[in-house]
């Protein structure tokens, strides 16, 4: 049985930067450089700046990649700083302080909790990739963001 200790670092883990999360994907699919750039519609140089950290892809290039490495988009976008998956905060204080909640109690409550952050994610992450889509081609752009209580969410949207 998990820990209640794990539940909270799974919560609270940073994300690395999105060069060296793609190339560990990349890597791990056993996907080569060239096959995934091709995949991903974009040039190999280009994919290459990526990895090294040189340059930052946009929402929409991240979900062409997410594609070619047949992961969700929704994990590059937390990687990438787009969606910020924030610590759970008082929430997950509360549950592990609680000293009237067994270990049991706590894991399946942190469970549960962790389960619906994800499926919100899921539901703001295509949100993001649909703008993304929408302001393609657009040459003149404008950034905007949306806080919530436990998510931030960068977008891009085309001025007129």
């Amino acid at each position: 049985m998990k820990r209640v200790d794990d539940t909270v670092e799974t919560v609270q883990e940073l994300g690395r930067d999105i060069g060296s999360y793609i190339r560990d994907q990349r890597n791990h699919a056993q996907i080569s450089l060239r096959q995934l750039a091709k995949l991903a519609g974009v040039s190999n140089p280009y994919l290459s700046q990526v990895e090294r950290g040189l340059r930052k892809p946009s929402a929409g290039i991240l979900q062409q990649i997410a594609k070619g490495l047949r992961i969700s988009a929704e994990a590059l976008y937390v990687q990438a700083g787009m969606l910020d998956e924030r610590a759970g905060g008082p929430i997950v204080d509360a549950v592990v302080a609680d000293t009237s909640l067994s270990e049991r109690q706590k894991q399946v409550l942190l469970d549960v909790y962790v389960s619906f952050r994800r499926e919100n994610l899921t539901r703001k992450a295509r949100d993001i990739a649909a703008e993304s889509s929408a302001v393609a081609g657009s040459s003149t752009m404008e950034r905007s963001s949306v806080d919530g209580p436990d998510v931030t969410i960068e977008t891009a949207t085309a001025k007129e």
